[in-house]
């Protein structure tokens, strides 16, 4: 896959790390700050991610797969938005990782999303992301 532009974007969170890890892998809480949307997922290397919902009426499905899995450290996954516009191909799979880091009772998560097709795609996906962490930390510290 060739690697083009990268977003990247971090909240730091009062609470452990495995809080922040449900929050990451759980339906039921990624539901809550991530705009309504339903995922799915089989929590293994090479299991299959899927997010489904509507995004400004429009009914979309988004996958990948769990490239690596180190539970409250580590979560790197592939991702293809059918929002997109771009062929589902491998080349048009961006490359996903949170990472996660606690101190002192806090946790920094940071994401990175690499593979977006131009600097602008890079920033529009940063700005989505905060929003989603903005929310990830309000369910969080509540």
């Amino acid at each position: 896959m060739k690697k083009t532009c990268t977003a990247e974007e971090s909240v730091v969170i009062n609470g452990p790390a495995a809080r922040v890890w449900q929050a990451l892998t759980r339906p039921e809480m990624v539901k809550q700050y991530l705009f309504g949307t339903e995922m799915t997922a089989d929590w293994r290397a090479g299991g299959a991610i899927t997010y489904r919902g509507q995004w400004q009426g429009k009914a979309y499905e988004d996958k990948g797969s769990v490239v690596e899995i180190k539970p409250e450290k580590r979560l790197q996954s592939t991702y293809f938005s059918a929002l997109s516009g771009l062929e589902d191909k491998p080349e048009n799979y961006s490359t996903v990782t949170y990472e996660l880091a606690e101190a002192q009772g806090r946790t920094t998560l940071t994401v990175t999303q690499d593979n977006n097709p131009s600097q602008e795609s890079a920033e529009h996906s940063a700005k989505n992301r905060a929003l989603v962490l903005d929310g990830l930390k309000k369910l969080l510290e509540k």
